[in-house]
């Protein structure tokens, strides 16, 4: 997606007027995108189970203008990319996965990307493929992807590599660009975790089930559900508390020393898109009350056992009637 309408492969062009669907348990990001489109974002509501966009919902959100479909794969548990697939076909619409918390992830035989128009992934410090900041996109449209390698160097039609390998040849600016591309020095921070990345997913996945099995006595705290037929990408361990009680347990939490977060607030209840939009609180009740009651537990394949211990007896002793 870019803004305006003067360049890059014609079915993507996403500009005003425009919308795109997603959801409102995401972080900022996904829909200020749309916002930088000069397009709408519309949010449909999320599973209760899951905290992924409920793909039950979406045919009532698509309007003339609709033109994509951006689904979070939350906490790194795909969406049901069949699903949203096979609506976003029926209404001839680009679908856009937010990749941002699974690389790793499967859901009935699918990975991201399989059934998607583009992948966004982000190598942000906190995630499992890591280099302090950035991220990649991955399509499967020749077209989308020869704008891309250009659009993320100012528009330029050739890049250094380009100039410079061969004898020198000059580069015109096609459009106008960004300067989006990945450094060297940070893609050879990446290149070495690829291979780590399954045994990293199975030190998690053995902290995960300590967890799950820890909190399951526990009547006060939920979690979001792992589905049948699925790979967790295990990106974060959130649990679901009262939301009237949520904050000041996570002020205890973290006097005990734990370094908790909240993975999300809902986002149609931010400042900017309550007074740009109007939303208000009730138009996505299962988002209003997931981002009401969600606290986010330190979780990494290092935790040492005593820390995991240490970690399920806090939460036990701090989450109580």
């Amino acid at each position: 997606m870019h803004r305006g309408t003067s360049y890059g492969p014609c079915h993507y062009k996403i500009g005003a007027g425009d919308e795109v669907i997603t959801t409102p348990m995401t972080f900022i990001a996904t829909a200020n995108t749309v916002e930088y489109c000069g397009a709408t974002p519309v949010f449909v509501d999320v599973e209760p189970e899951t905290g992924n966009m409920d793909a039950s919902l979406l045919e009532k959100a698509i309007t003339p203008r609709t033109k994509a479909i951006i689904p979070v794969h939350l906490y790194g548990q795909m969406c049901d990319m069949k699903k949203i697939r096979e609506i976003a076909d029926k209404h001839k619409l680009i679908v856009i996965e937010d990749a941002a918390h699974c690389v790793e992830g499967v859901r009935d035989g699918i990975r991201p990307g399989q059934l998607s128009d583009m992948v966004c992934y982000s190598f942000y410090a906190t995630k499992n493929l890591a280099c302090g900041e950035g991220g990649a996109i991955t399509c499967n449209d020749a077209a989308m992807h020869e704008w891309l390698l250009k659009a993320r160097q100012h528009g330029m039609s050739k890049s250094a590599a380009d100039r410079y390998s061969v004898r020198y040849q000059h580069y015109d600016m096609e459009f106008l660009g960004f300067k989006y591309n990945l450094s060297n020095i940070a893609a050879s921070l990446l290149i070495h975790q690829l291979d780590r990345l399954g045994g990293y997913l199975d030190q998690k996945e053995a902290i995960a089930k300590q967890f799950d099995e820890g909190f399951a006595a526990n009547p006060f705290v939920r979690k979001p559900a792992v589905l049948p037929a699925s790979v967790h990408a295990r990106h974060l361990y959130t649990i679901w508390v009262d939301p009237a009680k949520r904050d000041q347990y996570m002020h205890q939490l973290q006097e005990a020393g734990l370094g908790v977060a909240v993975n999300f607030r809902a986002l149609h209840l931010m400042h900017f898109y309550t007074s740009k939009y109007g939303y208000k609180r009730g138009d996505f009740p299962v988002s209003e009350k997931m981002g009401d009651s969600t606290i986010t537990l330190p979780f990494y394949p290092r935790l040492s056992q005593e820390e995991v211990n240490y970690i399920i007896q806090t939460v036990n002793t701090t989450v109580t009637a």
